[in-house]
């Protein structure tokens, strides 16, 4: 427990102390408590939370409707185990998902605890369905730090090194052209490089007819914040359609409002087979699911998909009021208007400053690019300049990919919150140069 006289520093050498140096930390502070888009630490200083717990609180820390239901399932039992003793928060949560879910057909919902457990079984249940075993993922993509997890990830460091050898029959898709920005290619010669690098892997490294599933993120998360090109997403799903192949949205990071729409892949008007999810799913608890069309995920025999934890009651109470509350708010809506103010100031910064690139977005899923003046070349170093400015103004901010810096905002930051907190990511910004 917490005290007025505990401080930052004191935590940090006890963490130090109890705890191994592999979990990273974004800043050297401690909560005390949080509410919507705020956070404060033991010593009392209130940040404005840019981070929002990597983006696991979209509606919010502690919403009212979270914390209510949440106490309400607590009173009448926390565990049961799904497999055990079913019950109807479970239930009720999967026919919504089903509901909801851009898929064609009639659909099918199952839940666990991480991403990186959803993206596992969205593997699984592919391979039960085709009876094949290739996997097609994306360099710079990120699906967790299991084995199978870190297999599917297309980075080594820090993700992958040291932990080999990993799961085999797992393939990487170059990360260009699939995720050029838009302006920077053609449309023409963006979906001639996907065919040619699609054809360059069924040809050289694993037969189309022994893909069970390609799984990408709409907009890579860890690996830069950058956006699926929209004819890229139509060219991956009508390969999947020709040879099929089970087409996976990784939404654990863009879902449930983030990227203007309950699910990213829905600003494409592109329906995928399958969506893993996580993260805001479960309003700030454990939980992630896998939807899909209801004859894919009946592939599994009985007992060949589940676990102890998932889909927990409190979870699937918290989960079904995080359903409620991006209806009732308007959330996704919400995530568009955030990112139009937030890509407006950094289209500024990046045209007022040589040590910012590359402005882009898709709903509140926002990112800009630091780089070395000189060189173009990218600048973790100074990045993390920026960040410990931002955190000396009072506003907790992140990288991704080293020199990339994101905006993972609850969204129902308020206006004066987010022109605050712009302001001070922008100062920071100036400070870098």
């Amino acid at each position: 427990m917490t005290t007025a006289t505990q401080t930052n520093a004191d935590l940090l050498q006890r963490r130090q102390q109890a705890i191994p140096r592999g979990p990273f930390n974004v800043a050297p502070i401690f909560a005390d408590k949080a509410r919507g888009a705020l956070l404060w630490d033991v010593e009392g200083k209130e940040y404005i939370d840019f981070c929002g717990g990597i983006g696991v609180l979209n509606v919010g820390h502690n919403h009212p409707r979270v914390v209510e239901a949440i106490k309400a399932q607590a009173d009448r039992f926390i565990h049961t185990c799904f497999h055990v003793a079913m019950y109807e928060e479970y239930v009720r949560l999967a026919e919504r998902l089903n509901e909801l879910a851009p898929i064609a057909g009639a659909r099918k919902t199952a839940f666990f605890n991480s991403g990186a457990e959803a993206g596992e079984n969205a593997v699984k249940i592919s391979r039960a369905f085709t009876k094949r075993t290739g996997v097609v993922a994306f360099e710079r993509g990120f699906h967790g730090r299991t084995l199978l997890g870190m297999t599917l990830t297309g980075k080594v460091k820090p993700y992958a090194a040291g932990f080999g050898p990993f799961a085999p029959d797992v393939y990487h898709l170059p990360y260009e052209p699939f995720f050029t920005l838009p302006g920077e290619r053609s449309d023409a010669d963006v979906e001639r490089a996907c065919n040619e690098a699609l054809e360059h892997l069924f040809a050289y490294h694993v037969d189309a007819e022994n893909t069970a599933c390609v799984i990408v993120e709409p907009v890579l998360g860890e690996g830069g914040f950058l956006p699926l090109h929209c004819v890229a997403m139509r060219v991956l799903r009508d390969t999947c359609t020709k040879h099929g192949i089970v087409f996976v949205s990784d939404e654990v990071q863009t879902g449930f409002g983030r990227c203007g729409a309950l699910f990213a892949c829905q600003r494409y008007d592109i329906q995928p087979d399958m969506i893993a999810m996580a993260k805001s799913l479960g309003g700030g608890t454990v939980l992630s699911g896998v939807t899909a069309r209801a004859d894919i995920m009946d592939a599994p025999q009985v007992g060949g998909i589940g676990g102890t934890y998932g889909g927990n009651p409190l979870s699937c109470a918290a989960a079904n009021a995080v359903l409620d509350i991006m209806a009732d708010e308007d959330l996704p809506g919400r995530a568009r208007a955030i990112g139009e103010k937030v890509m407006a100031a950094m289209k500024t910064w990046e045209s007022r400053h040589a040590h910012v690139r590359r402005a882009r977005g898709l709903g509140a899923m926002c990112a800009i690019e630091i780089v070395d003046p000189a060189t173009g070349k990218p600048d973790a170093a100074r990045a993390g300049v920026v960040c410990r400015k931002a955190l000396e103004g009072g506003l907790l901010l992140m990288t991704a990919s080293g020199n990339v810096l994101r905006t993972l905002m609850p969204l129902v930051i308020t206006d004066a919150q987010l022109d605050r907190a712009l302001g001070i990511f922008g100062n920071a910004v100036e400070a870098a140069g």
